[in-house]
């Protein structure tokens, strides 16, 4: 198996966090959801087309910026992975605070062009903080200070959240008006969908501050 192939282990704890993330009311969905109900399934897709080439950016800038973390300061690489175990209870709490609602925004008077649709979704994607917050925080999680191939598994990792999250999204976009109705009426699929946010996330920082604390 190549070097940057991370263990079947990592694989699978990744993509279960990935498809809990991906199925997560938020503003990503919020703007899929209400593009393809005001104007057509094919501004929803273009939505979905924009978010993917902000989370490439996103897992591109977070794969070398951690990896030169990882060779030129060891330390503040351990302090990230706390920092970020941190963060993920954080999120886990805000779930079960806010109730994870999702509001869907309304149609304006004049209809946007294609190009518009996609660089909303650019633009909502790479302005989001807690999707750079997730991808600087999270990705590191993974790999190890030592590990020579960590660049290359930082960026495995990112293919297979997009690999996992796009069928789920254009899915959401299929399914817009049933989304809409269920996400926007049923507060026992909002709570369903933030306990199961809550439940993974949580877990995951429990278990990186307990394993670092043994080191």
């Amino acid at each position: 198996m190549p070097a940057f192939v991370p263990d079947i282990s990592i694989m699978l704890t990744f993509a279960l966090a990935s498809i809990v993330l991906a199925v997560t009311p938020g503003p990503d969905m919020a703007l899929f959801i209400s593009r393809t109900v005001n104007y057509g399934r094919l501004h929803g897709m273009v939505c979905v087309l924009g978010a993917v080439t902000g989370l490439l950016l996103h897992t591109c800038l977070a794969a070398f910026g951690i990896s030169l973390l990882l060779i030129t300061a060891p330390v503040a690489f351990l302090t990230l992975k706390i920092v970020g175990a941190l963060y993920l209870l954080w999120l886990a709490i805000q779930a079960l605070r806010q109730g994870g609602g999702i509001t869907l925004l309304t149609k304006s008077k004049r209809w946007p062009t294609v190009w518009q649709s996609y660089f909303t979704g650019l633009g909502i994607n790479l302005t989001n903080p807690k999707i750079i917050l997730f991808f600087v925080t999270f990705l590191p999680q993974f790999v190890s200070s030592s590990d020579s191939a960590a660049v290359g598994k930082l960026l495995f990792l990112g293919g297979e959240f997009l690999v996992l999250s796009i069928p789920i999204v254009f899915a959401i976009v299929l399914m817009a008006e049933w989304m809409a109705n269920a996400l926007t009426r049923s507060v026992a699929l909002q709570k369903a969908l933030n306990w199961s946010f809550a439940t993974v996330f949580a877990g995951f920082a429990v278990a990186i501050l307990a394993f670092e604390g043994r080191r």
